[in-house]
């Protein structure tokens, strides 16, 4: 009992992180109705940039996180108003295109600044292991739970009190309502790919302290993918509780399940045989709302 207790609250503050690195393809798909594919490229530049800020600049990790964030809102600001500025009233899948276009960009980029292979920075994050019974908790697991924590209730707090987070939210409902109240869109649009950009690279350095930076950090996009499809694509509460479900279900896989095969990594793909599952029952997720179409 105790060994799956330890798996569940690992999967909880690895769950929470992916939710955290979702948030940013629901805030965009809800603002523009696009998925982002890059997300997970933002992750990537993320854990190469904690890496970059902690071991090469010899940064406290307070200041290499705000370093982080400062590049994760130039790049948001100079991606929206460079790349999908003008596609605005083109057709999604144009900006879709453009979206691919940008993962292989920042993966070349990475690639270039960076080479391929692994940067180890584990270790250099503060240690706060916390112990309850015969559960420990690693001092990277307990940061990024956390963190994540504090960033999602944060997004909460700006969706509901902010202007710009009203002006987001409104602009999900009814743009040309938006736009009569003298609210401009592309403001809104570069506001949410910063924020976007913002807890990718967040994420990025979370789980870079948990197994450094290397290229597979890209790969996260799609479990945030598939944590946005099990939740609800407009639901931010969905996400998160789709975060922590993949994260617990992927842990507990990789604990009983993984040692039954030769080679392992079910654990990768578990949650996503459950998102397939629940997907087929609620095609619009856990907590997304059902379109109707009068014809």
């Amino acid at each position: 009992m105790t060994f799956f207790l330890q798996l569940v609250v690992t999967g909880l503050a690895q769950g929470m992180v992916y939710a955290l690195i979702a948030s940013g393809f629901v805030i965009i798909l809800k603002c523009s109705e696009v998925f982002n594919i890059a997300q997970g490229h933002f992750v990537l530049i993320g854990g190469y940039l904690g890496w970059t800020f902690l071991v090469p600049f010899g940064l406290p990790i307070w200041a290499a996180l705000l370093a982080a964030i400062a590049v994760a809102i130039v790049m948001g600001l100079l991606i929206e108003r460079l790349m999908l500025r003008p596609l605005i009233g083109q057709p999604v899948l144009a900006v879709v295109m453009m979206t691919i276009a940008l993962s292989t960009v920042l993966g070349g980029l990475a690639t270039l600044l960076w080479g391929a292979e692994y940067k180890a920075y584990h270790g250099l994050l503060p240690t706060i292991t916390m112990t309850v019974g015969e559960i420990s908790i690693p001092s990277e697991s307990l940061i990024g739970l956390i963190v994540s924590i504090i960033c999602v209730a944060l997004l909460m707090l700006l969706f509901r009190y902010t202007k710009i987070g009203l002006a987001m939210r409104a602009t999900a409902e009814d743009l040309q309502v938006v736009q009569s109240v003298g609210i401009k869109p592309t403001t809104v649009y570069a506001a949410s790919w910063v924020i976007a950009s913002v807890v990718g690279v967040i994420g990025g350095i979370l789980l870079g302290g948990v197994s450094g930076a290397n290229m597979d950090l890209a790969l996260i996009g799609l479990k945030a993918f598939a944590v946005v499809l099990l939740g609800g694509v407009n639901s931010i509460g969905g996400a998160i509780v789709a975060g922590i479900i993949l994260g617990m279900l992927e842990n507990v896989a990789a604990g009983y399940l993984d040692p039954l095969l030769p080679g392992g990594g079910l654990a990768q793909v578990f949650p996503f045989f459950v998102m397939i599952i629940v997907l087929v029952f609620r095609p619009h997720g856990l907590f997304g709302l059902a379109h109707i179409e009068r014809v």
